[in-house]
């Protein structure tokens, strides 16, 4: 019986694509396919994957032209013959025991999805920190939203949990189709845990996210308006599944600070058309009546009423603050120390020394 189908969505990796590979091919747990969707890669991806499947079975290809992330990820979600799916991407890599791990839990606890810390990893110094984004309070038993509905604000990060097919396909839960687009775990993310009824996660840290692949959507700023996309994708379900809808407010938190991560990243020619179509959004959502005491007291009346009412003077002090942000960031990272519960950094001039966790 296959345990676990391991989906890897592939487009122009070379650079990391047999790191990755080799991470899977010797996981603990053996009882796994890895379906590679080649999503038409115009570098030597898919004669790497041609060569790791002519040594492991387990490796299957399917090649394809480029309709995007989404539709690969549900294109091998689909033909999956294992209980649970994993995705990972394939500048990533994990250690070897995280699906081992995962599946264990996942069973002991008859989870629909499992979900694990993670580390993010920095390629040119070799950088590795434990993310702690998964709180001891909700690790280790059963959960859901409804429990605890922080967990909706955790970095989608799909990547680093499995997921029982029968729970997506009951569901119809899937990635949009979007041909070029980015952020599609966005939705995805908010689906799954929102209605969820067995949700385990572990404090463990098993995959290593790289930050500094140039060609990665988290260095992209050109596709920001498929934000807007994913959160309709999100409205609709929630219209569509009422059970959802005491969520409302906190989909409502993650899309304004999801709006407001984008514009730091976005050129700033990009960021005048950008806020006002989140201006829109927004006012549109305050005519409705959905803009609840509870979001006003988290993100701020004076924050709120101008970007609604006085978009281009929100920008103005948006960019503003961005400068004095860039500023202090500057003179912490003169000298720099941070300890946390997850790590130990100390950086001289901005250049790491220690860097423990």
């Amino acid at each position: 019986m296959i345990k676990i189908s391991v989906v890897v969505p592939i487009y122009n990796v070379e650079k990391y694509l047999a790191q990755c590979l080799d991470s899977i091919l010797e996981q603990s747990l053996k009882d796994i396919e890895i379906i590679c969707i080649n999503d038409g890669s115009k570098d030597s991806s898919l004669e790497i994957l041609k060569n790791y499947a002519q040594k492991n079975a387990r490796i299957l290809i399917t090649d394809k032209e480029n309709t995007g992330y989404g539709n690969s990820l549900n294109i091998g979600i689909s033909s999956a013959q294992g209980e649970y799916i994993a995705i990972i991407e394939p500048d990533d890599f994990i250690s070897k025991k995280m699906f081992e791990d995962l599946y264990n839990l996942a069973k002991q606890y008859d989870a629909d999805v499992a979900k694990s810390d993670w580390f993010n990893f920095w390629t040119k110094d070799n950088q590795i920190f434990k993310k702690g984004k998964i709180s001891p309070k909700y690790s280790d038993k059963i959960i859901t939203a409804e429990d605890y509905p922080e967990i909706l604000c955790i970095q989608p990060s799909v990547w680093s949990a499995i997921y029982k097919k029968s729970f997506l396909t009951d569901n119809n839960i899937n990635f949009l189709n979007t041909p070029g687009a980015s952020y599609q775990d966005t939705s995805f993310s908010f689906k799954v845990f929102s209605i969820a009824k067995r949700i385990i996660m572990t404090t463990n840290a098993y995959l290593y996210y790289r930050q500094d692949n140039e060609n990665s959507s988290i260095n992209s700023g050109t596709k920001a308006d498929a934000l807007f996309t994913e959160y309709d994708e999100i409205n609709n379900f929630i219209w569509n599944n009422k059970e959802t809808e005491i969520f409302l407010t906190q989909k409502l938190i993650n899309e304004y600070k999801a709006y407001i991560w984008t514009l730091k990243r976005i050129s700033p020619d990009l960021r005048k058309d950008f806020v006002y179509k989140f201006s829109k959004r927004f006012k549109e959502y305050s005519a409705g009546n959905y803009l609840k005491e509870d979001f006003i007291k988290k993100i701020g009346r004076k924050k709120i009423e101008m970007l609604i009412n006085s978009p281009s003077v929100f920008l103005e002090k948006f960019e503003h603050s961005l400068i004095k942000e860039k500023w202090n960031n500057f003179r912490r990272n003169l000298v720099s120390v941070r300890i946390n519960k997850a790590r130990i950094s100390i950086k001289l001039f901005g250049k790491q020394i220690i860097n423990i966790g």
